[in-house]
């Protein structure tokens, strides 16, 4: 009589995380920078988004564009820099000086602006933060068109908003495909041999690019066009207009909602209660609307622990630096004048570091393996 046979080990196919959590877990992050303008925790969160980048991207082709983000990130602080520079505001006998440059005189009707003049440390510092800020915000972008795929995200949204769904992820994946275009033209410039650089090898590598976007986005149209994308279906005038007054409706409420929570001596009706009806009315025209679209969905994308993990990550970093508790919220923006050395809050770094749990807390992308090559028989 034999033993108890052993158990075979089930092979599961490797999945990807859900498109919406890394958009979440991104525009969380984003929220969370704005709040604050140390240098320090800017660069904090730049090492965080460029941790789970590289642990987490798959080998699809909108993967490969973080790098160029990060060449927009580093343009924009530049750019920060320079025009600060040119449109000085002037010094004073404690700051220090770096440079002068020429001064442009302007008439009395532009007066409080100066081109030109004296440039000092704490101006340049400052306006490279301010820069720093919103490069930080691009690379949050720019990490969830990089770690999201585009093209699942469009079955998540709901029924009445495919339309809207579409055109969103066409656009967003317009910077991917571009940058994948870029890269098989410059591969197959050095195939050819091509040594010209710079200046002149621009025409040669914006028109094959500028082709290739319009081939993409034609054939794009087509097989859109095919699957019924933008039509009307079964819907009546009565329902679209129906869906149209709910719709506009809860846009109101919910602005009316965020002005009364902004401001304190609006009335309390437009506070909490005016976002809730807002967002009843949105929700009961999104629910009319979708009914006229029917959508059927293989394998449609799990939600699971590690989705709620790596968006809850998130949003817990942002509520953090929102709230200020544990520390104080005037550590979230050092001053530059007279020039100090910015602290490291100690709950604000805790958060984002809390933000950097998605690179462990996430599944692991598919090993990407190359075809085998066999040797072929003499």
């Amino acid at each position: 009589m034999s033993g108890p046979q052993p158990r075979k080990r089930v092979r599961r196919l490797p999945r990807t995380l859900h498109p919406m959590a890394w958009w979440i877990w991104a525009l969380a992050l984003a929220t969370a920078v704005s709040r604050t303008n140390n240098p320090l925790l800017l660069l904090l969160v730049l090492a965080v988004l460029g941790h789970v980048v590289t642990v987490r991207r798959t080998e699809a082709p909108w993967a490969r564009g973080f790098a160029y983000y990060l060449y927009l990130a580093l343009t924009v602080v530049a750019i920060r820099v320079v025009f600060r520079a040119v449109f000085a505001t002037g010094i004073t006998s404690r700051d220090h000086f770096l440079f002068s440059l020429p001064r442009v005189p302007t008439p009395d009707w532009y007066a409080g602006i100066r081109i030109g003049g004296p440039v000092s440390l704490e101006a340049v510092l400052s306006a490279a933060t301010d820069g720093l800020r919103l490069a930080c915000m691009l690379c949050c972008i720019g990490a969830a068109n990089t770690l999201a795929n585009p093209k699942r995200a469009l079955r998540v949204l709901p029924g009445a908003l495919y339309e809207l769904g579409v055109a969103v992820t066409v656009a967003i994946s317009v910077a991917p495909q571009l940058v994948q275009s870029v890269q098989r033209v410059a591969r197959a410039r050095r195939l050819r041999a091509g040594r010209s650089r710079g200046l002149k090898a621009l025409r040669g590598i914006v028109v094959p690019v500028l082709e290739d976007a319009l081939e993409r986005s034609l054939r794009l149209a087509s097989a859109m066009d095919s699957r019924g994308y933008g039509r009307a279906g079964s819907a009546t005038p009565r329902s679209r207009r129906i869906t149209g007054a709910l719709m506009l409706l809860g846009m109101c409420g919910l602005c009316a909602g965020a002005y009364g929570l902004l401001d304190a001596t609006a009335p309390a009706l437009l506070g909490l209660p005016a976002m809730g009806a807002g967002a009843v009315l949105c929700l009961a025209g999104l629910r009319l609307g979708g009914r006229r679209v029917t959508r059927t969905a293989y394998r449609p994308d799990p939600w699971r622990l590690p989705e709620w993990a790596v968006a809850g990550g998130g949003v817990l970093a942002a509520a953090l630096l929102f709230t200020g508790l544990g520390y104080d919220p005037a550590q979230l923006n050092p001053v530059f004048y007279p020039l100090t050395w910015p602290g490291l809050p100690l709950v604000p770094t805790a958060a984002i570091l809390l933000a950097g749990t998605a690179g462990f807390l996430s599944p692991p992308p598919a090993a990407h393996r190359p075809p085998d090559r066999k040797a072929a028989p003499a």
